[in-house]
């Protein structure tokens, strides 16, 4: 089995590609994010399209410019069209929605099975939900490109089959009239060696919140919630870069979080294990990687069903799934953590422990067996 693998961006592909060279079924990694001495992924098999690389971070430090000529829909195309002149005979081809469907025809018609990642629930059932999201605030859904837009639906359409990571993901799809037998269900994984419990240096009830802040993760929905409890002792941690749409959310909560930015990956480990509860109570994911992370470093989670965290979250045992955008399940849960330090504990060991089911190595066990799947069907 030869399979080619392209990924625009810095996705969980990575992962992906690095399970299949172990298996040795790894034919070609595309990527426009290559560093060989920080990879795992023999260079051998790389292509790396560094004019793209370059040209994201041109908009990256230009956001205007990328705001005026749409600079993600012309470097989504512009990597997918170069992409598509390293498309070789293969058995099966891979790509990240959005980025794929110029190199996803050409693999097609080489004889490939073609299959799109889509790490979030379909693009039209997202936008739906943030498009009400923005209207409680009086925000356009401005960074939303409907040719972008049109472009995932044709990839949708024009793929043999579509891999998602979570149930919520799946049943988006199937609410968007996408037939059950094109959508691959496997679950992301954990890396285990980098997200490890250290001890907790203080007794402060610390919550931790990683992920971009913005209206689409939720944010305001915890800071309303923590703002209500006002209890002592109590410290929220943000960390991650705020968006735009959240910047007048968090100054009306202003001196009821911190907001450490961004940190080394590497360094997470140390922050979750300072820390008490981990809470993401996003309004569409698809399967929040953070979740497992802080998992995996013994804390119990607070996360709503649209985060995908159903498939890697047991209710009541490794902590709470709730609905989305419901503040007082939020404050709920935060104030039984509080008083149950018992609770608290037993439930973040047992999260500890069960998401060490969900490695990678596990990950690229299903992929490749839904890969044999769909090929013996050929």
């Amino acid at each position: 089995m030869k399979v080619i693998v392209s990924s625009g961006g810095r996705f969980h592909l990575f992962h992906l590609a690095e399970q299949l060279q172990k298996k040795g079924y790894l034919y070609r990694f595309i990527t426009n994010y290559f560093n060989p001495q920080k990879e795992t992924i023999n260079s051998a098999s790389v292509i790396a399209l560094k004019n793209i690389y370059y040209l994201e971070h041109f908009f990256i430090y230009l956001p205007f410019l990328n705001r005026i000529i749409s600079g993600n829909y012309l470097k989504d195309n512009l990597f997918d069209i170069e992409a598509k002149m390293y498309i070789k005979e293969c058995d099966i081809f891979v790509g990240i929605a959005s980025f794929a469907l110029y190199s996803m025809r050409s693999a097609k018609n080489r004889g490939a099975i073609t299959i799109l990642e889509r790490g979030s629930s379909h693009i039209l059932y997202a936008h739906e939900l943030l498009k009400d999201e923005y209207k409680k605030y009086n925000l356009n859904l401005s960074n939303v490109n409907n040719r972008l837009m049109e472009k995932q639906l044709r990839e949708y359409e024009e793929s043999d089959y579509i891999s998602v990571p979570s149930r919520f993901v799946y049943n988006s799809f199937i609410e968007k009239g996408i037939n059950k037998d094109k959508l691959i269900l496997v679950p992301y994984g954990v890396n285990l060696n980098s997200f490890k419990q250290a001890e907790k240096k203080d007794k402060i009830f610390r919550i931790i919140f990683v992920g971009n802040i913005s209206l689409r993760k939720g944010v305001h929905y915890l800071l309303e919630s923590v703002s209500d409890l006002r209890l002592k002792n109590f410290e929220l941690i943000l960390i991650g870069n705020i968006a735009d749409d959240a910047k007048y959310v968090l100054k009306r909560y202003e001196g009821y979080y911190k907001h450490l930015g961004n940190i080394n990956h590497n360094d997470l480990y140390k922050l979750h294990s300072n820390s008490s509860v981990f809470i993401l109570p996003s309004i569409e994911e698809g399967l929040a990687m953070v979740i497992a992370e802080a998992m995996a470093c013994g804390l119990p989670v607070i996360v709503t069903k649209n985060t995908g965290g159903e498939e890697i979250v047991r209710n009541g045992i490794d902590g709470f799934i709730i609905p989305v955008r419901d503040s007082e399940a939020i404050k709920e849960k935060i104030l039984y953590f509080y008083e149950n330090e018992d609770k608290r504990q037993e439930m973040g060991d047992s999260a500890r422990e069960y998401i060490k089911k969900f490695s990678w190595d596990r990950y690229g066990d299903e992929m490749v067996k839904a890969y044999k799947k769909v090929l013996s069907k050929r």
